[in-house]
């Protein structure tokens, strides 16, 4: 993807914060000479720095790209909506001759893999993951051994990344004048459709940080640790 000065993350806390609020993404495993990677949903724990935890079933197809080429891609899709182009339009252009827009949130991780099937460090990553989902705990310790759990690990592999880079995009309007992006806040107020309130609150947020941001000028694009 490409990623405008305008819409690179403002600090490395941004995309780390949408990682740790947007814990559902797309694992995206090239393999090696296949016509397409294998592409697989799931739900995964990010611990706020280098790290993401997740697992799959055994029969899943990823773990056969994996072993080809141990790398893969993580992309997370934080909030979104589309901008009308009557919204759009701002004061360059009537109304009726506005260009509509997306607004969105983005993260891409490039990452090293390391597949888990030791029982122990198996039951570690789980337990990282249940911490994160479930911090209500209400449930039996999971460790190796002879327990209900640990019976159910021959159906499951763990999969720990490493993050090497990050791609990280924060669409909202960063490269229209002040006066137009308060405009479409007020218009997604207006609207108040589902998730509207979420990337009006983007806009305002990006709007109050951009001047003091060292990425509101022409800075490489955030990396990974």
């Amino acid at each position: 993807m490409i990623i405008r000065p305008s819409d690179r993350a403002l600090t490395d806390d941004e995309w780390r914060t949408l990682l740790l609020e947007q814990d559902f993404g797309t694992l995206i495993a090239p393999g090696a000479g296949r016509e397409f990677p294998i592409v697989s949903p799931s739900h995964f724990a990010f611990d706020g720095k280098e790290t993401v935890v997740l697992h799959f079933v055994r029969d899943n197809p990823v773990w056969a790209a994996l072993v080809e080429r141990p790398v893969a891609i993580l992309s997370v899709i934080g909030e979104y909506a589309y901008i009308p182009s009557y919204v759009n339009a701002g004061e360059e252009a009537p109304e009726e001759w506005g260009v509509p827009t997306s607004y969105y949130a983005t993260v891409q991780l490039r990452c090293g893999t390391a597949i888990v099937d030791d029982p122990a460090e198996l039951a570690r990553l789980l337990t990282d993951l249940m911490a994160h989902f479930q911090p209500e705990g209400r449930h039996e310790p999971i460790e190796a051994g002879d327990n209900p759990y640990a019976q159910q690990f021959g159906a499951i592999r763990g999969l720990r990344l490493t993050i090497r880079d990050v791609r990280a995009k924060f669409k909202f309007g960063g490269n229209r004048p002040r006066a137009h992006q308060l405009a479409v806040a007020e218009a997604l107020r207006t609207r108040g459709a589902p998730r509207d309130a979420e990337v009006r609150a983007h806009v305002l947020r990006r709007l109050r940080g951009s001047d003091s941001s060292p990425n509101s000028s022409e800075t490489p694009p955030s990396r990974g640790p």
